[in-house]
């Protein structure tokens, strides 16, 4: 936004030097008609102008133009003062090119002069004939035999336009150029002109300018059209779509067009994505609020049941039958102690970004010597990017598990190594293992063959958890006998997967 009036005010400014470059030009070429007049009443035959004025000098003049930018501007210039009296056939001359002067002057409007090898004005469209002008930069130029043009300030009158941002209302362009009779300077014709204004160009391009408006708008309302279709629109469906997901919907957004912008079909695609993670998310707490309910309804049915009998018989019971019940009520409690303790690993586990970096033999090894009863054997090496912590949760309950289904005693091979950068661990034992219906449950909370021996179904569930928070997977693998689970941990850290 800032570049857009800079660079306006940039274009202004070389939009001014060209307007002073046309004026330059115009005067050149009517000091050249003037100089070829000035030849023919005086009587000068030889060579033309172009042919005569083959220095440097005169290349300069016709091709280097001025430059508001790079020419300096020089001070009011000086009134004519008296001098020495024309020379008589200049002074002729001049008398006779006057009419052709003020004929020159009413169609392009600029102050013409003529003068003698002195400086002194032979004939003018002002009234400074018979005075000097010698001594002016340009007029001295010229008696040396140099065309020049300069940039002057000029005198302000009452019906001058005000400068605005404009700089060539407030210049005048001063051209002074030598009449050669051979080598020799016989006059000099200066020309001066103010240069046409920015907004005294405008004023004459009105209805150009007009229709570039015209333009302009039509392809803004264009460009809005194009907007709405392209970013507006896409951009209400959608805040719809966000909309429905907060307000609880759970139907998948609609794919916007292929000519949406980019950037709102990856937003949309972002929303169908959360709303299937939410969705996935919400029938996760669903399922597990539904085998909550039913793993505390089986203790607190039993404990419920055993209160009512003490409560109404115990009078009547014998110490035996109290003891039962009392151990009944016991048993209930534990287990529902057991649940509640489950759930909040479990919590933990799903909510646990298992950040950090682990060796996996020395994990194993640590977890080997927590499992009294299992005889643990471990070979390979890696490390994983996952907490020690985490790790340790992870084989304990791995461990737990083959201990309630294999029993003491049981062998247990714990395997580490790389597999395509992802570190690998095997962990196995030569219990009764799974049946086919079971594997496929047998990391889903609360599902569990050994709820008699006080299993809560929730080991394998917690040691998933913990590792797809690092971005790993864990799964049942196939082998001729017992359980193997195989689990694959990033070595680098991965961004958290979702549960659900």
């Amino acid at each position: 936004m800032l570049a857009l009036p800079l660079s306006g005010l940039w274009a202004l400014r070389l939009y001014e030097s060209a307007l002073v470059r046309q004026t330059e030009a115009e005067l050149r070429a009517q000091a050249a008609v003037l100089v070829g007049a000035w030849r023919a009443t005086r009587g000068i035959a030889g060579e033309s102008l172009a042919n005569s004025l083959t220095s440097r000098a005169l290349v300069t003049a016709r091709w280097r133009g001025l430059d508001l930018a790079r020419d300096p501007v020089l001070p009011l210039a000086q009134d004519a003062r008296p001098g020495p009296p024309p020379l008589p056939g200049p002074a002729e001359a001049g008398a006779r090119l006057l009419p052709v002067l003020r004929d020159a002057q009413a169609v392009t409007l600029a102050a013409l002069r003529l003068l003698d090898t002195a400086g002194t004005v032979v004939a003018s469209t002002g009234g400074d004939t018979g005075l000097s002008l010698a001594g002016l930069e340009e007029v001295e130029a010229a008696r040396a035999g140099r065309p020049l043009a300069v940039l002057r300030r000029r005198e302000r009158i009452a019906t001058d336009v005000p400068d605005g941002i404009s700089r060539t209302a407030g210049l005048r362009v001063h051209l002074a150029m030598p009449a050669l009779d051979g080598d020799r300077v016989d006059a000099v014709v200066m020309l001066s002109r103010t240069p046409a204004t920015v907004a005294q160009t405008i004023a004459g391009k009105l209805p150009e300018i007009g229709a570039v408006a015209l333009l302009l708008l039509s392809l803004v309302t264009v460009l809005s059209v194009l907007s709405s279709h392209l970013i507006t629109r896409p951009l209400d469906d959608v805040v719809r779509a966000a909309r429905q997901v907060a307000a609880g919907s759970t139907a998948r957004p609609k794919p916007l067009p292929a000519i949406a912008l980019r950037e709102a079909a990856e937003l949309a695609d972002a929303i169908a994505r959360m709303t299937v993670t939410l969705e996935g998310r919400a029938t996760y707490v669903r399922s597990l609020a539904a085998h909550v309910s039913h793993e505390f309804k089986t203790p607190l049915a039993a404990i419920r049941g055993a209160a009512e009998l003490l409560a109404e018989h115990g009078a009547t019971m014998s110490e035996e039958e109290r003891i039962g019940f009392a151990r009944s009520i016991e048993d209930g409690a534990t287990r529902l102690d057991r649940l509640v303790r489950g759930l909040l690993d479990l919590a933990r586990a799903d909510m646990a970004t298992a950040s950090g970096r682990t060796s996996l033999r020395l994990a194993a090894e640590a977890a080997a010597e927590r499992a009294s009863g299992l005889r643990v054997t471990i070979s390979g090496e890696a490390e994983a990017a996952i907490s020690a912590e985490a790790m340790a949760t992870v084989l304990d309950s791995l461990m737990s598990n083959t201990l309630a289904h294999a029993g003491p005693g049981s062998f247990v091979t714990v395997t580490v190594n790389d597999r395509q950068g992802m570190a690998e661990m095997t962990v196995a034992d030569d219990g009764p293992g799974f049946s086919p219906a079971n594997a496929a449950r047998a990391f889903d909370p609360f599902f569990t063959t050994a709820r008699e021996r006080g299993g809560t179904g929730l080991g394998l569930a917690i040691a998933r958890a913990l590792v797809e928070g690092t971005g790993g997977r864990i799964s049942l693998i196939a082998s001729e006998r017992g359980a193997s689970i195989r689990i694959l941990l990033p070595r680098q850290s991965a961004a958290p997967t979702p549960m659900g």
